[in-house]
């Protein structure tokens, strides 16, 4: 672990409220955070989600989707979604991936998230990328799942998602292990593609596949 990943992990509530404070100060409104799910695995969508947080958030679980249980992830997800505060969900399918690259289609889903919202927010903050086809003032930050709650809340919600895709799409094409790796490059998936070959939902265009 690097010392800035493990500076990273020691952050306290407030200080990750921080990026959010300052939006508030400045006269920001609608802060959302912005982040997607997905784009190491071999097979299966990607997916971007966008919560709009609001100054009177205070769930201090919510933190970075990767250093939570599933269990955890599934109670919190059902928290975020629960009507009280606004969200959006964006998914590219494997056929439209291997058209425009991952790196592309991370940012088409992160645009379809935003554009599923009702109102627009007024300022984002994203995940490492940059969304496309908007004016909205934005900012691109590096580790952000672990540096702002609004990026963390959208990194539950879109890995969530994408996880129950993944679960259903495991009933559809059974022997991959979908329901257990979800996707991503393990040795049971590597197994399963030598001896099934590749479903209809793998990435045609990543280098394991093709061979």
């Amino acid at each position: 672990m690097t010392e800035l990943s493990s500076k990273i992990i020691k952050l306290n509530w407030q200080e990750r409220m921080e990026l959010e404070q300052d939006c508030w100060r400045k006269g920001y409104q609608r802060v959302s955070g912005l982040d997607e799910a997905g784009r190491g695995p071999l097979a299966g969508p990607v997916v971007a989600a966008i919560f709009v947080i609001t100054p009177e958030f205070n769930n201090t679980e919510v933190n970075d989707s990767k250093r939570i249980t599933p269990l955890r992830r599934e109670k919190l997800y059902n928290f975020l979604t629960s009507g009280q505060w606004e969200y959006g969900v964006g998914v590219v399918e494997p056929a439209e991936i291997d058209r425009i690259n991952i790196y592309q289609a991370s940012r088409v889903a992160m645009f379809k998230a935003l554009q599923s919202l009702q109102s627009a927010p007024d300022y984002l903050l994203v995940d490492a990328l940059v969304v496309p086809e908007t004016t909205i003032e934005q900012k691109a930050i590096i580790h952000g799942d672990s540096l702002s709650v609004a990026i963390a809340a959208a990194s539950i919600i879109a890995k969530h998602t994408r996880d129950q895709l993944m679960i259903r799409y495991d009933l559809e094409y059974p022997g991959y292990g979908f329901a257990k790796h979800k996707g991503y490059p393990t040795l049971e998936h590597y197994n399963a593609l030598e001896r099934l070959g590749p479903s209809p939902i793998h990435r045609r265009s990543f280098r394991l596949v093709k061979r």
